[in-house]
């Protein structure tokens, strides 16, 4: 039987309701964000007959979120309702490895996207560079595939106890003798190793090199229009201001996720903990966080917003 981090004392009622408040709002909005992000490409694929890359990219990261919010309120509901039933082996399993594939799923689509913007916008003239924007589209959809298959691998693992030590707790470490504390390492050394290595760093480090490297080609762009004394309140300008700051955003949202994601499977807390609650609300917040700004800075996103907005007001007001 796997063991796992059993907290001191149980949650108050009070809280576990305040946590089920937070992160099904939190969830929700995302699942309506992304719901309304995946209806619209779905939309134009199916009108088309033809789907851009972004918009791909931008249905399989909908889609994925969709699944990964729902499945977030499933567990956190069973979790919380009946402990016994979800601290079941094959339950338990089942819930960490389908969580651990959804995650990995979504933080490789939003990976993708954040090359492709950087692929498509920035200007470089490095071989290489012009080599990936040249061939990247082409690439897109055999990459999205491969990241599922990736992810399927990684949560796979889970199921072969690679990931369960025995009570990966930072704070119950100093309770333990020398050999226990040796075994203890060891194990956890090796499970994020493996963890790091094939479940997160990859996409991390592909994701803040993209997003830094469009920063620095956005604000070489504004240096230039600057220099030709094109005026602070130029609207190009402005556009590139804004473009900064939702990367900027975009980034600080992902670091915070994969974060949050790293210590909630790696069992650094007790199940209970304040700092574990913390980390499930910054996982359910990012795909709605990250999906509403998706919405305010995707021209064609934002345009189909604009129209629905019209639409329920028309509805409303007959």
């Amino acid at each position: 039987m796997a063991n796992r981090c059993s907290s001191e004392k149980d949650l108050s009622p009070s809280l576990v309701t305040l946590m089920l408040i937070i992160i099904s709002t939190e969830c929700i909005l995302g699942i309506l964000a992304n719901g309304f992000i995946a209806a619209i490409n779905a939309a134009e694929w199916i009108h088309n007959k033809v789907l851009s890359t972004s918009g791909k990219i931008l249905l399989f990261l909908g889609v994925s979120r969709i699944i990964l919010q729902s499945f977030m309120m499933l567990e956190l509901t069973l979790s919380s309702i009946s402990p016994q039933v979800y601290n079941d082996d094959i339950m338990y399993h089942t819930f960490k490895g389908c969580f651990m594939f959804l995650n990995h799923c979504s933080l490789w689509f939003a990976t993708w996207l954040s090359v492709f913007y950087f692929v498509k916008v920035a200007d470089f003239s490095h071989p290489l560079f012009l080599k990936l924007k040249w061939r990247l589209s082409g690439l897109m959809p055999w990459l999205l595939q491969l990241s599922v298959f990736v992810s399927l691998g990684q949560s796979v693992l889970f199921f072969q106890n690679i990931y369960t030590t025995k009570c990966n707790n930072l704070f119950s470490l100093l309770s333990l003798n020398s050999t226990q504390k040796k075994s203890f390492v060891e194990a956890t050394v090796v499970n994020l190793f493996l963890f790091l290595n094939l479940g997160i760093v990859i996409p991390l480090i592909m994701f803040i090199l993209a997003a830094t490297l469009l920063i620095v080609s956005l604000k070489r762009h504004i240096f230039h229009m600057k220099s030709n004394a094109t005026g602070s309140r130029d609207p190009s300008m402005e556009a590139h201001l804004g473009a900064i700051r939702a990367i900027s955003y975009f980034l600080i949202l992902y670091v915070l996720k994969v974060l949050a994601l790293f210590l909630y499977l790696s069992n650094f807390f007790d199940i209970n903990s304040p700092l574990n609650i913390l980390c499930k609300i910054i996982m359910a917040a990012y795909p709605a966080g990250h999906s509403i700004l998706l919405i305010q800075d995707n021209p064609e996103l934002k345009r189909a917003w604009k129209r629905l907005q019209a639409q329920v007001h028309l509805y409303f007001k007959k």
